[in-house]
């Protein structure tokens, strides 16, 4: 069976997210650092929250492709506040749209990823930044 692509990857829209991933710039003295590497593609994020309970400042290094990046970027403009709970269900509501389930996760700008659900190589990407601030709050709340 061939699958058809949804749309054009590497949009405009798509790549433009990257720029603003140097709105974001990690702290490294952070009281929450995470990170999080994808097994399929390799790609890596290390993100820092000035908070340890919920995501505040969040910085970001991304070492991946226009997906990952796009998605970090995505990930970044919205997380302010949030606890790693939150965050969980965010992630568990992609997954599964990931995986051909029905609606769009409610996550704001996350339409510039529909494209991306037709290549399961990324799929891993796009989750990234959410794995790696869970890693974050989790760690800093003395989980790890």
């Amino acid at each position: 069976m061939t699958v058809r692509p949804s749309g054009v990857l590497y949009s405009p829209q798509l790549l433009s997210l990257a720029v603003e991933l140097a709105d974001y710039p990690i702290r490294t003295s952070a009281p929450a650092l995470g990170h999080a590497r994808s097994r399929t593609c390799g790609s890596t994020i290390a993100l820092s929250s000035m908070s340890t309970g919920v995501v505040s400042e969040p910085g970001l290094k991304v070492a991946a492709c226009a997906v990952g990046q796009a998605a970090a970027a995505i990930f970044a403009r919205s997380a302010e506040g949030l606890t790693a709970r939150e965050l969980q269900e965010h992630l568990e509501e992609i997954a599964v749209w990931l995986s051909g389930g029905e609606g769009l996760p409610r996550w704001p700008r996350f339409t510039a990823l529909i494209p991306a659900r037709d290549y399961p190589g990324r799929h891993e990407a796009i989750q990234l930044p959410w794995r790696a601030a869970i890693d974050a709050l989790c760690k800093g709340e003395g989980g790890g």
